[in-house]
């Protein structure tokens, strides 16, 4: 694995850790500003993964899949770091803390409008790494060195389609409660 590689798995522990440190700065410890100021600090891990990615490609090294990630993970990072501060959030009250109620499961149309609001959370994220990528590629302007971050635009391409049409499916076959179905042995 190269430092690149490495660089995005710290960077990805590193969110987290900000994140605990900051739920248990803000709760356990009782230091409000202190903890919102530990979960400020995760745009700044992202900050850091661009620098390094990018100081990388400036010396000459050739792109490659963890290059891609790195932008794949900031622009997930940027669209769904509220959210996933928000949920992180949530389950430190309910289960270190015994705060707060876990939120009903969704169903049918309101399941299907949940799902839609993350699928425009993930082409959101989508644009900002798709940006990134084609910035990368504009700025290095050698194919041959960034393939890997083309493969992985075309993939991740796919990949949102593929979401909108789950997407898309919610609303055709809305999610049901398995709770409300009587089965055989009901009879």
């Amino acid at each position: 694995m190269n430092f690149v590689a490495w660089m995005i798995v710290a960077c990805e522990i590193a969110f987290w850790v900000v994140i605990v440190l900051g739920l248990f700065t803000r709760y356990v410890l009782k230091q409000k500003k202190a903890g919102l100021f530990l979960l400020a600090l995760t745009p700044v891990v992202d900050v850091v993964l661009l620098v390094v990615t990018s100081v990388d490609l400036y010396r000459g090294a050739t792109a490659t899949i963890p290059h891609a990630l790195a932008a794949v993970y900031i622009g997930v990072s940027l669209a769904f770091g509220k959210s996933m501060i928000q949920w992180a959030d949530e389950k430190f009250q309910q289960y270190v803390t015994k705060q707060g109620t876990a939120k009903p499961k969704l169903y049918g149309m309101e399941y299907a409008k949940n799902y839609a609001k993350s699928w425009f959370r993930h082409l959101f994220s989508y644009v900002i790494g798709a940006a990134l990528l084609a910035g990368t590629i504009y700025f290095i302007d050698d194919a041959e060195r960034t393939a890997s971050l083309w493969h992985i635009l075309q993939l991740w391409t796919v990949v949102l389609g593929i979401d909108l049409l789950i997407t898309a499916s919610y609303f055709l076959f809305p999610k049901k409660d398995k709770r409300d179905t009587v089965s055989k042995n009901d009879w």
